[in-house]
This record gives C-alpha cells, structure tokens and sequence, in this order.
C-alpha cells in the first residue's frame, strides 16, 4: 500500500468493542521500506471533526494498539485513551503506531542503539531508522489528509515502557520536529550513557517540554532508587532550560491500567 493511501475504519463489530467511542478511530496501513512492514496506524479524529474546519494539534504515540479499545490491546487492557479524550477540554489527533509482534522486533524497532547484553536478550537498535519514516513519511501524509496544525509547537510524542524510552529520545534527537514529549515508564536503564551523551550534545529549544515518569512498584527498587533514577534523566534537561515534570506513581505498576491513570497529568502539563 503507498503511503498516502487509507482504509476505512473498523465497524464496532469487527473490532469488539465494548462501549462506543467517543472520536472517530480509524485504521490505515503504510508501508516502511526500511523496516520492511506495513506498520497499522490506529488513529483518533476528535468527536465533530467532519463537521468543522479547525485544525488540531498531533501527538504521536507508540504501541498504538493498546491506547483505545480492550479488544486491541496486547494483554486486554487499553489505556481508554478515547473515553479520556471525549471529556478532555482540548482536541487533539492522535496517531498510535502498532509494534511489530513477531520475536524481538519490538524490541528492536523501540531501541534507538544497540544493546547485545539485557535482560531481554539482544537488541539490535531501530528506532532511527522508524523516527525517520515517522518524520519523512508518516507525518507528512497524515499533513496532507488531515486538518492538522503542522508546527513544531503543536506536534508532540508519547509512549511507555520502550515506547517511553522512544519518547524521550525523540523529543531530543527531534527537537526540530516535536517540542512535547510524555515518557511514561520509560526503559531509560538500557542506554543511560548514550542518553546522557545525547543530552549533553543536543541544542533544545527552550519550550520544550518533557513528562517523565514511573510507579513504585516498578524494577524492584525502593522509592529513593526510583526518584534518583527520574531525577538523574530530568535534570540535566531543566539546566539545559526546558520544562520538566517529573511523577513517581505511587502504586504505579508497568502495565497499561497504571498508564490509563496517568493521562490527566501529563495531558495539563504538555498542553496548559
């Protein structure tokens, strides 16, 4: 399929669905040549958008299978993202990439740089190669089908767990392209000397503005190890002059229910 074609949206029926969405959630394909798949793109138009002529701001958000439907998500459980939306005070498109499930490949495709020794096994990094079809490619057809506004300024990434850790890296590497980023969960321990290298090297635009965040329950550690491990990917950034804001989640656990909590805070703070 080329780039700038789409498909229809799923019927509630075909998708199982257990309530009615509250924006208009679409379905395409794009094709990545450099990563060699058709990558399915869950994407959220706000409620009334084919009745208007506003344009809205765009976030960008990985494992986009998990953000709106139950029936979607990886382990059952969505981050309802749609129900938050349709009471939230401000519109927004959201662009949710699929991983891709085969093996280690999300893994890989969420990595930004090599890593031959984790938990996880080896990880062959991918992550640029996926960030320059977003930005080459993706944003530019969902530019041109949609009533977007296409600035910096309004253009914004988001993700957990290693689509947290894609975040983060984006929003440095990519401060020309995204000026917001939210990293909940982030899996900044996988790379923490390429991440402080990149932060000392990267020129960032002062309005920028990062969420990071992660729960208490999470990596075994106690809270001190937690907040120092936050902290240590937070402030280099706020001397450098952007906006941070940092939440340790008590009870937080690594799973989408704990991420589904965390839309209010980080929506205000990227957004007012």
């Amino acid at each position: 399929m080329q780039p700038d074609s789409v498909q229809a949206p799923r019927s509630g029926e075909e998708t199982g669905q257990q309530a009615p969405l509250t924006g208009d959630v679409q379905h395409h394909e794009l094709w990545c040549e450099s990563l060699q798949r058709s990558i399915p793109i869950h994407l959220r138009l706000p409620a009334g958008y084919r009745d208007s002529q506003e344009r809205y701001p765009v976030i960008y958000m990985f494992d986009g299978h998990n953000l709106f439907l139950d029936s979607e998500a990886t382990y059952g459980k969505s981050w309802n993202l749609d129900a938050f939306l349709g009471q939230y005070d401000k519109p927004f498109i959201i662009v949710g990439l699929e991983c891709d499930h085969r093996g280690n490949s999300r893994l890989n495709e969420y990595a930004p740089w090599d890593n031959p020794r984790t938990p996880m096994g080896p990880i062959e990094g991918k992550g640029e190669l996926l960030f320059d079809w977003i930005i080459r490619e993706l944003k530019p057809v969902i530019d041109r089908n949609y009533r977007t506004w296409p600035q910096r300024e309004a253009t914004a990434v988001a993700g957990s767990s290693m689509g947290g850790l894609m975040a983060y890296y984006g929003v440095l590497k990519h401060n020309d392209v995204f000026s917001k980023a939210a990293a909940l969960s982030p899996s900044l321990f996988l790379y923490p000397g390429q991440l402080h290298e990149l932060i000392g090297s990267t020129d960032l635009n002062p309005d920028t503005r990062l969420y990071i965040s992660m729960g208490s329950t999470e990596l075994r550690r106690n809270r001190r190890r937690i907040w120092q491990l936050l902290q240590g990917f937070s402030r280099p950034l706020t001397r450098k002059g952007i906006m941070t804001h940092v939440n340790y989640v008590k009870g937080g656990r690594h799973d989408e229910a704990s991420w589904e909590k965390e839309s209010p805070e980080w929506f205000d703070f990227l957004w007012k």
